[in-house]
């Protein structure tokens, strides 16, 4: 099993650090910036190497790659670190929770972060660089294609199938059988009872503030 570089050095990294350190036999050796980002040499007492001279340092041909970033601008920019790194020759490795539920016989691709108390039924298909955070469902026989992120405890019902680089917010709900159109916005809380169209927002209403303040509230 190959060393592991990750690219970032913000809460994401620090949080795959973590989990590839105590719940894998990877041992991450250091990590990698662009170099206008560079704002220090160490983090998280490992060495911080440009992405432009990485090659020169860690060699693919010894180490895999892990880009640890979040969904910003869609997915864009993880997806784009994730193709640079298979540019440069590296693979890119998956982390998959021992504390998940995935019965799907391995159908993820690479760059996935599959974090704790997830659910993957059987005959679910999850493609390359996708996020499951902790907490979420992914029903049976659906598909989740590349570069997409699920926030916490969201619900993906069966025979679903989710477009690339959507995102799907915290306790969101998609009943069975939709299509989630490529580059959506599927917000916290919305519920999703039908197909949605390419680069789409759908948007729940939000709890608005009582009038009346939490001083004069009785019994609690």
């Amino acid at each position: 099993m190959k060393d592991l570089l990750i690219f970032g050095t913000g809460q994401i990294a620090e949080l795959a650090h973590y989990y590839f350190t105590n719940d894998t036999q990877r041992r991450v050796v250091a990590f990698t910036v662009d170099g206008a980002h560079m704002d220090g040499d160490t983090f998280q007492g490992l060495p911080v190497i440009t992405f432009e001279e990485i090659e020169q340092r860690f060699s693919p041909e010894d180490h895999d790659a892990f880009v640890a970033l979040s969904y910003s601008r869609l997915n864009a920019l993880r997806r784009e670190k994730y193709l640079a790194c298979k540019d440069k020759g590296y693979g890119c490795a998956s982390y998959i929770s021992s504390r998940a539920t995935v019965l799907n016989d391995g159908r993820i691709g690479e760059n996935c972060f599959v974090l704790e108390s997830n659910v993957v039924q059987p005959f679910v298909t999850i493609g390359n660089n996708v996020t499951l955070w902790g907490g979420t469902h992914v029903g049976h026989h659906s598909i989740v294609e590349s570069h997409c992120f699920l926030a916490p405890y969201s619900v993906v019902s069966g025979n679903v199938c989710i477009g690339e680089s959507c995102f799907v917010g915290v306790n969101a709900t998609l009943r069975d059988g939709v299509a989630i159109g490529a580059n959506c916005v599927i917000g916290a809380g919305a519920l999703i009872l039908a197909d949605t169209e390419p680069g789409g927002v759908y948007m729940a209403a939000g709890t608005e503030r009582s009038r009346v303040p939490s001083s004069r509230l009785r019994k609690i």
